[in-house]
């Protein structure tokens, strides 16, 4: 445990938090107190705010190459460190040591991507646009931009940002989630030590305050966020009275359709990872499931409810569950479980089959735990309020569908749209389902569609309130502002 508060990192310096307060940060499998992070006030949001606006201009100045340099350390020093910061985000997140470990791997892709901002961040240019006129687009650092971080990815949701934002030239504030603050602390001491100039990188702890106190300031020119619709609307809202740029990434209910051709074995192995990994809290969990076909859904519920006793509940970091293939550790807090019992016992009002309950689970020495058993219902009415609502836990619901077009008016109807994948052998539904379903990431025979690195990121619908997607090239767009030259010289006078 860190018996002092965390601090927080502004202009290059550790400084003791200006806070309303403090929250006890939890070991969500054990109820353990790991630290306190302090509830920042929006005037020390402020000062880091200042400290990046007036690091920009020469940061900004700053060549390409110089620039990333910093990064390529930084990537050092994570890879180094891989292990005790996957370590790091099971002990305050609660998700296995695998699922860790692999979140570990995606941040540092996508700090290997920013790192080549000198060919990614190339403007365009058209020689003879007119008669003797050339012209081009520049893409250009805009200044100061933030972040609010969920609690779901700890590590890796950051790094769909900020690496790209101050490799375009941008200087940057980030709010890491407060129920699990610690791994982006661990992440900024390496930061701190990889050369950045200083206030070209800020970490605030806090609230939402924090996060108002960005929008409320003049300086920010843009923010990204991950959390709920609700909240990712309310934002968007915000921001756009005051002219800000906003990447609102939010809910998601995604969707797996079964074909009757499709391999249901494969199938449900696949499914099991993707509806439990993490314990369902992730924004590509999968947990609707369409069965197409009397047949294909009862082989899919009977085969689902058997996989979903050999998911083992337990401490992730217990060594006794270390070589198991499939451990699913505790949900986020004693909120986020009594909000899932409350949707368990919503669905049983609604009519629906309780084929699997998770409720109830104890993990010997987890006795102040959050934890949540697998929890599968059948018999789901497409519309219902268990179909519609993200429960964002280890609940899933299977839904019939008598053809493959209703299956995707199911999909289209919902007010996500996120992600979603088909299970079928045949090239022809899969070419109708990529092209004709809503969502913003599709899978074919995966059960989560999740782009990597180089590629964008990101829903359709209720899940995304922006034009523009996370990581990659795509991201560049939003922490950049095309600027447009039209040039024509004339030949000097003799």
């Amino acid at each position: 445990m860190h018996d002092a508060p965390l601090k927080n990192y502004i202009d290059g310096q550790w400084v003791e938090a200006e806070a309303a307060g403090l929250l006890p940060v939890e070991n969500p499998g054990t109820g353990a107190v790991l630290g306190q992070v302090p509830l920042s006030s929006a005037e020390e949001a402020g000062r880091a705010v200042v400290a990046a606006g007036a690091a920009f201009p020469a940061w900004s100045r700053t060549p390409a190459a110089r620039r990333v340099e910093p990064l390529f350390r930084l990537l050092e020093r994570l890879r180094a460190d891989e292990e005790a910061l996957a370590r790091i985000i099971t002990e305050e997140n609660g998700k296995s040591l695998p699922d860790a470990r692999a979140e570990v791997k995606r941040l540092i892709e996508n700090c290997e991507v920013a790192c080549a901002l000198p060919v990614l961040g190339q403007g365009d240019t058209l020689v003879g646009a007119a008669e003797g006129i050339d012209g081009a687009v520049l893409r250009l650092p805009l200044g100061v931009f933030t972040l609010a971080a969920p609690f779901n990815f700890p590590g890796m949701v950051p790094f769909w940002f900020f690496p790209y934002a101050v490799a375009a030239g941008n200087t940057y504030v980030a709010k890491p989630s407060e129920q699990t603050p610690l791994t982006m602390q661990r992440i900024t001491s390496h930061l701190d030590q990889a050369g950045l100039p200083r206030g070209v990188f800020n970490l605030v702890h806090g609230d939402r305050r924090v996060v108002e106190a960005f929008i409320a300031h003049p300086l920010p020119k843009g923010l990204s966020l991950v959390g709920s619709s609700r909240t990712c609307r309310a934002v968007a809202e915000q921001c756009a009275r005051v002219h800000k740029r906003c990447q609102a990434m939010g809910g998601a209910k995604n969707h797996l359709v079964v074909l009757p051709d499709a391999r249901v074995d494969e199938a449900v192995r696949n499914m099991i990872s993707s509806c439990f990994g993490c314990a369902g809290q992730r924004c590509m969990a999968a947990s609707a499931i369409v069965a197409v076909g009397a047949a294909t859904y009862a082989a899919v519920c009977e085969q689902l409810v058997q996989a979903c006793r050999k998911v083992r509940v337990a401490n992730p970091l217990d060594p006794a569950v270390a070589r198991e293939a499939m451990v699913m550790g505790p949900v986020i807090s004693a909120k986020a479980k009594a909000f899932i019992h409350t949707m368990i016992e919503t669905g049983l009002r609604e009519g629906a089959r309780l084929a699997v309950d998770g409720r109830g689970v104890v993990v010997p020495g987890g006795e102040r735990g959050h934890y949540v058993g697998p929890t599968v219902f059948t018999e789901v009415r497409p519309g219902s309020a268990l179909h519609r609502t993200e429960i964002f836990g280890p609940v899933v619901v299977v839904l019939r569908a008598e053809s493959f077009d209703e299956a995707v008016r199911i999909l289209n109807c919902h007010e996500y749209g996120n992600g979603a994948s088909i299970y079928t052998q045949s090239g022809y539904w899969a070419r109708r389902f990529k092209l004709e379903v809503e969502c913003g990431m599709i899978g074919i025979n995966v059960g989560i569609p999740a782009p990597v690195a180089y590629l964008p990121f990101g829903g359709m619908k209720g899940s995304q309130f922006s034009d523009i997607k996370a990581q990659g090239r795509a991201v560049l767009d939003f922490f950049t502002e095309a600027k447009v030259v039209t040039e024509r010289y004339w030949p000097e006078a003799e």
